[in-house]
């Protein structure tokens, strides 16, 4: 059943106020003067950033109730991030990182940098075979929303993805578990729908969590069909021995990162094959949170039968990140110490499974970003970065953090009027 005026019922439970729009930016918080200045150099980012940028600032104008609101969700951001880096310094680090291992994959930069050099996207992430078979059944763990007038299935199918390196095929392929992926997809019963592919972040691979958090049920009342995807080393892909979901996306350290990224993309490359030439979806979007969102926008870069790509509090870039995640800060400045590199090395050997470093294949129109002005564990200075790098597409700031999305309603609307414009969603946003 269609629901009249959703969205903005929806924005009003959330308490949205009145939504000012600014050039590109769709927010009533005003982005400041950046801190940082555009990258506009004829060096890669990986060499025209700054050194410092993990320890700069974004500014912005903020309204007295949304100061107060801002520093109360940085702050608990703050005590997550502690704790979780505490968690990642003691079970990843040392497995990937230690100063021998962090040679071996520095030394990796000779064959990953000519490829992020030429800019062409296609040299990392390969075009996936067409031949895959997906296997589909009822869901397997009861969803909360269950519709009545569609279906819930858990699809599988047998990732044929290759590390690039071969250095790293015999520990990267070693994890059978993470070889089969997994996702949960919604569809109407009557006809195949414009789809969304929704992405989780790190370690945040529940269903049941995932389905508030994207709105899955207000989305399909619009008129979509919804997939929710599992990354690599998550959920049911993780290994039997892994301390907790995620651990073993960072844990093979950083050429196993740019291998992980690189199944991520060929995997749901795959799960688009499928929905568009099998299910004979029409159109297919996506979107994705935290990991999700950088996952997100990597597709971007690769698959160009995306109709839009919505990264939501995305992370950009890696190496600067885990700066300012304490205690891991210390012990990877420590390290690069012990190995004699520098900061750029590190960017330099992560630049190849960057959405920074190639041009997106995603229309300007199609690309939005979605940004907390409080967030902590992605700050808003990498998703400034990526809207600069992507043309100053669409923005929308909202005044929580990484895990408090305050004003949710309003950015959920924003979307549904971005989708709309886009004739992606059958019904009109009111």
């Amino acid at each position: 059943m269609l629901v009249a005026n959703e969205c903005q019922n929806y924005a009003r439970r959330s308490g949205a106020s009145r939504i000012h729009r600014m050039s590109s930016v769709l927010s009533r918080i005003r982005h400041g003067t950046a801190s940082i200045a555009p990258l506009r150099s004829e060096l890669p980012w990986w060499e025209a950033l700054p050194e410092d940028f993990a320890s700069t600032e974004e500014p912005f104008a903020l309204e007295a109730g949304d100061k107060m609101r801002v520093a109360s969700t940085a702050v608990i951001d703050v005590g997550i991030r502690t704790a979780a880096a505490s968690a990642v310094a003691g079970l990843a680090l040392p497995l990937g990182y230690h100063p021998r291992e962090l040679r071996r994959a520095l030394d990796d930069v000779d064959f990953y940098l000519p490829m992020a050099k030429s800019g062409d996207a296609t040299k990392f992430f390969r075009t996936p075979p067409s031949s895959v078979r997906v296997r589909t059944s009822p869901a397997d763990w009861y969803p909360r929303f269950d519709p009545e007038d569609g279906t819930c299935e858990t699809i599988r199918f047998d990732s044929p993805f290759m590390p690039v390196n071969p250095r790293l095929h015999a520990r990267y392929l070693k994890h059978a578990g993470n070889r089969v992926a997994h996702a949960r997809y919604w569809f109407h019963g009557d006809r195949p729908r414009p789809t969304i592919v929704a992405i989780h972040g790190f370690s945040a691979d529940l269903y049941l969590v995932n389905e508030w958090f994207f709105a899955i049920p207000w989305f399909y009342r619009m008129g979509c069909d919804v997939v929710l995807f599992t990354l690599p080393f998550h959920g049911e892909r993780q290994p039997a021995y892994s301390p907790f979901s995620g651990h073993g996306y960072f844990a093979g350290g950083p050429s196993h990162i740019n291998e992980a990224v690189a199944q991520s993309v060929m995997d749901l490359r795959i799960l688009i094959d499928w929905l568009m030439n099998v299910r004979g979806v029409p159109k297919v979007g996506v979107t994705g949170v935290s990991l999700g969102g950088y996952t997100s926008s990597v597709l971007a870069v690769a698959e160009p039968r995306l109709s839009f790509a919505i990264p939501n509090v995305p992370v950009v870039t890696f190496p600067d990140l885990v700066l300012e995640w304490e205690p891991i800060g210390v012990t990877v400045r420590t390290m690069l110490r012990v190995v004699g590199r520098r900061l750029v090395d590190a960017r330099r050997l992560l630049a190849v499974s960057n959405p920074l470093t190639y041009a997106p294949v995603v229309p300007k129109e199609g690309r939005m970003i979605v940004g907390g002005v409080g967030d902590r564990l992605a700050p808003p200075k990498h998703s400034r970065l990526l809207w600069e790098h992507w043309d100053r597409c669409a923005l929308h700031w909202f005044p929580g953090s990484h895990l408090l999305h305050l004003d949710r309603g309003v950015y959920l609307e924003e979307i549904a009027k971005f989708l709309h414009r886009l004739q992606f969603l059958p019904q009109q946003p009111t």
